[in-house]
Parts: structure tokens; C-alpha cells; sequence
């Protein structure tokens, strides 16, 4: 059974959805503190921990942290006195999945 070709305008829409999560993908810090989230998905890691595990400031590491979540690629929950943050990758890869799927049902690929 054939695809339903897409509106070009729809697949733009898409793309623009998808560009913070683009952009905060391409820095190679935050791809080390997904990783590092991944590795302790249970507990979540706060600031410091991070820090510790990175060459950064806890500043730095705050920034890149706050970028993250401003795309929906983490979130945080208060744990005692501490913040810990941890992966909220699901939307995100659901939607490059959506648009991974319109560009292969609506663009030739060579």
C-alpha cells in the first residue's frame, strides 16, 4: 500500500519542531551528559556529580543542563535537598522518528 505523499509545508513544520532538539544535540558536552544521564537512569545525577565527571565547571554544566531541558530532552526532580536531572528523551525521538518517516515516504532518497 502507498504512503499518502505529505504537504511541503507540513514537512517544514516538522523539521522547525524538531530544531531544538537538533541544536542541542550538536554540542558535544551535552551528548556526554545524555550518556551520563543514560548510565544512571534510575537515581539521576545532580550538578556535582556531573562535575565531577566532566571537565567543566558546576556553572557550565548548569547551563548545558538548563539548554537540555528547555528542549525536553531532561527534567529534574528534587531529591532531599538536591536536584537531580535525568533523560526525557521519549518525545524527542518520537518526533525525529516522525520526521525520518515523512522524509523517507516524501523525499527520493539516493
Amino acid at each position: 500500500m502507498m504512503q499518502h505523499k505529505a504537504e511541503p509545508q507540513d514537512i517544514l513544520a516538522v523539521f522547525r519542531e524538531a530544531i531544538p532538539a537538533f541544536q542541542v544535540l550538536s554540542d558535544k558536552t551535552r551528548q556526554d551528559i545524555i550518556l551520563l544521564l543514560d548510565e544512571h537512569e534510575e537515581t539521576g545525577l545532580n550538578v556535582n556529580e556531573i562535575a565531577e565527571k566532566l571537565p567543566l565547571s558546576r556553572p557550565a554544566i548548569s547551563h548545558h543542563l538548563k539548554n537540555l531541558k528547555q528542549a525536553g530532552l531532561v527534567d529534574v526532580r528534587q531529591h532531599g535537598t538536591g536536584n537531580y536531572y535525568y533523560l526525557t528523551l521519549l518525545q524527542a525521538v518520537e518526533h525525529m522518528k516522525h520526521l525520518i518517516s515523512l522524509l523517507e515516504n516524501n523525499c527520493e532518497l539516493k
